[in-house]
């Protein structure tokens, strides 16, 4: 068969396969162009999937710095709102101990929105704040001026009471004052130095009234050594020398007085006046330094914080070393207990002089009275020896007000030192000079000269052994004034005895008399010492002089028999 014939018959098939190829190329041809689109719609996706892939890193990224800042925000956010409670607490409730914490809280709501009042999501909050701050100024101003009224109404209210267990609990009340509302405090101050003035004034004016009642109903006056000899003369009164010290006897009770029989000597009534003046006094100088002192800075943010400027950036406050105060003792948080011994381990120069100015401004009127209690004491001519324990006395009173931190009391001690110490120079040397005039009388001319007995003579050494064994006693130190004085007595006392024994021309009988007046006189001085003053320096010293004076006699009654 010929290829002709072959395709002739075939003819139908070869079409039919020819149609076939044909569709298969368009179907290639159309997959291929669908492919071709498949290729660039993958090349889209794929630049969209990294276009994603991008954002979520970015998202990422972004949500990291978000949840950075979510916790410092958060307390930002705590910080610079003012919870319901707080402004409730505020507007809706009488000032009380929850105030103490709460004007602390809203306090640091206050510092927290100060630096931030420009911006204006802040502006509404500050407003709020300041609102706030008005109305507890208004009510903490009430609250403490009220608590003040039973100073000013009664003289029976317990002041160191009212000072420790409610002044000092609500201090920090005080302190939010002293720095958010200054008017406002110092018009507090000025209000309790007004009231504890006439507190102290009132007090004091009725109890020295008493102590001088009780003045007049003795009359001792200071008498001269060289005074004509008594039925009993007084030995050394070692109770009232004890008035030298703070320690021993409590001051004397006003309801005391009321008796007429009482007395009491002038030493112990300076003792009861100094004394109450330097307990009421110190305890008062340490309540204004504790309340009325500044606090060295505010308290510390709560958050180191300040408001972000942007999303992803944000500054940071130095926290300080903020420090708050409080003086109560059951105080329950942590942080106020530590300021109470941060606050108690020194204060300024600033605030001790502000404090004294507030002491001072109280306590004027006071140390008016005791003055003028004082002068009267000096005006009635003391005994020296009482002057000289009212001298020791004011040396204890000065000590202990160094030891209670008091510099004003311990000034106005000073002062009245320096008044009390002329007036007993001029005593003793009053007594000196009466010893001479006596001497000087014996060999005076016929109309006015003075013949002194041999009792006179004893008296005269026995106030002298009495004198000095008070002294000594009074003298813990060798005190060149207290000494140089009893020195220029005994120096009289000396030529009064050597006076009188010449009176004696025979020389066995005079050395005998300065014998027995010797002995007499070292009688004296151990009798009157009773012990106390035995291991003193000066009184040794004096009863080795007096000693050695009467073994000169007796040397002299050897000689003279040999």
């Amino acid at each position: 068969m010929s290829d002709s014939a072959f395709y002739q018959e075939h003819t139908l098939e070869l079409i039919g396969l020819h149609d076939q190829v044909q569709t298969s190329v368009n179907l290639l041809d159309s997959l291929e162009g669908f492919l071709s689109k498949f290729q660039k719609d993958l090349s889209a996706v794929s630049g969209q999937i990294s276009d994603l892939q991008n954002r979520s890193k970015d998202i990422d990224a972004r949500l990291k710095s978000r949840r950075k800042i979510e916790k410092p925000l958060s307390n930002l956010l705590t910080e610079i709102c003012i919870p319901p409670a707080l402004a409730t607490l505020i507007l809706d409730t009488e000032v009380g101990e929850p105030w103490i914490t709460g004007i602390q809280d809203f306090e640091g709501h206050l510092l927290a929105l100060e630096p931030r009042t420009k911006l204006k999501s802040v502006k509404d909050l500050s407003s709020l704040g300041e609102g706030l701050r008005i109305v507890a100024a208004t009510k903490l101003r009430l609250f403490f001026l009220n608590l003040l009224t039973p100073i000013k109404t009664s003289m029976s209210t317990n002041l160191p009471v009212l000072q420790n267990s409610i002044l000092l609990k609500y201090r920090p009340l005080y302190v939010f004052l002293l720095r958010h509302v200054p008017d406002v405090a110092a018009e507090i101050q000025r209000a309790y130095t007004g009231a504890t003035r006439t507190y102290y004034e009132t007090g004091f004016r009725r109890y020295l009234r008493t102590l001088t009642a009780v003045k007049s109903r003795s009359s001792e006056r200071s008498e001269s050594i060289a005074a004509p000899p008594k039925m009993e003369e007084p030995d050394v009164d070692w109770d009232r020398l004890a008035n030298a010290t703070l320690e021993g006897s409590a001051a004397t009770l006003a309801y005391m007085t009321e008796d007429k029989a009482f007395k009491e000597p002038t030493e112990a009534l300076f003792r009861s006046m100094m004394m109450t003046l330097l307990d009421n006094s110190t305890v008062e100088y340490a309540f204004v330094v504790k309340f009325f002192t500044k606090d060295p800075s505010p308290p510390p943010p709560r958050s180191p914080l300040v408001s972000p400027t942007t999303p992803r950036s944000f500054m940071r406050r130095d926290s300080g070393a903020g420090q708050e105060s409080t003086f109560d003792a059951d105080e329950a948080t942590p942080r106020a207990k530590q300021m109470q011994v941060l606050h108690e381990e020194g204060v300024s120069k600033e605030d001790k002089a502000a404090a004294e100015g507030i002491w001072k401004h109280i306590f004027d009127p006071v140390l008016q009275y005791c003055d003028n209690f004082l002068k009267t004491i000096l005006d009635s001519s003391p005994v020296v020896t009482p002057l000289l324990t009212m001298i020791r006395l004011n040396d204890a009173i000065i000590s202990e007000c160094s030891v209670r931190d008091c510099p004003p009391l311990e000034s106005f001690a000073f002062g009245l030192r320096l008044v009390m110490w002329p007036v007993l120079q001029k005593d003793i040397t009053g007594q000196v000079d009466s010893l001479k005039k006596l001497i000087d009388s014996t060999t005076a001319g016929y109309l006015t000269k003075v013949t002194i007995k041999d009792n006179h003579v004893q008296a005269i050494a026995r106030r002298y052994a009495v004198l000095f064994a008070s002294w000594t006693a009074l003298t813990v130190d060798e005190e060149a004034m207290i000494f140089s004085n009893l020195g220029r007595l005994r120096q009289e006392l000396s030529r009064l005895i050597t006076m009188q024994a010449n009176k004696i021309k025979d020389p066995a009988q005079n050395a005998s008399y300065l014998v027995a007046l010797y002995e007499i006189i070292l009688h004296f001085f151990s009798s009157q010492s009773n012990g106390r003053i035995s291991t003193h320096p000066k009184a040794q010293s004096e009863i080795s002089f007096w000693r050695e004076k009467e073994d000169q006699a007796r040397r002299r009654i050897q000689s003279i028999r040999k």
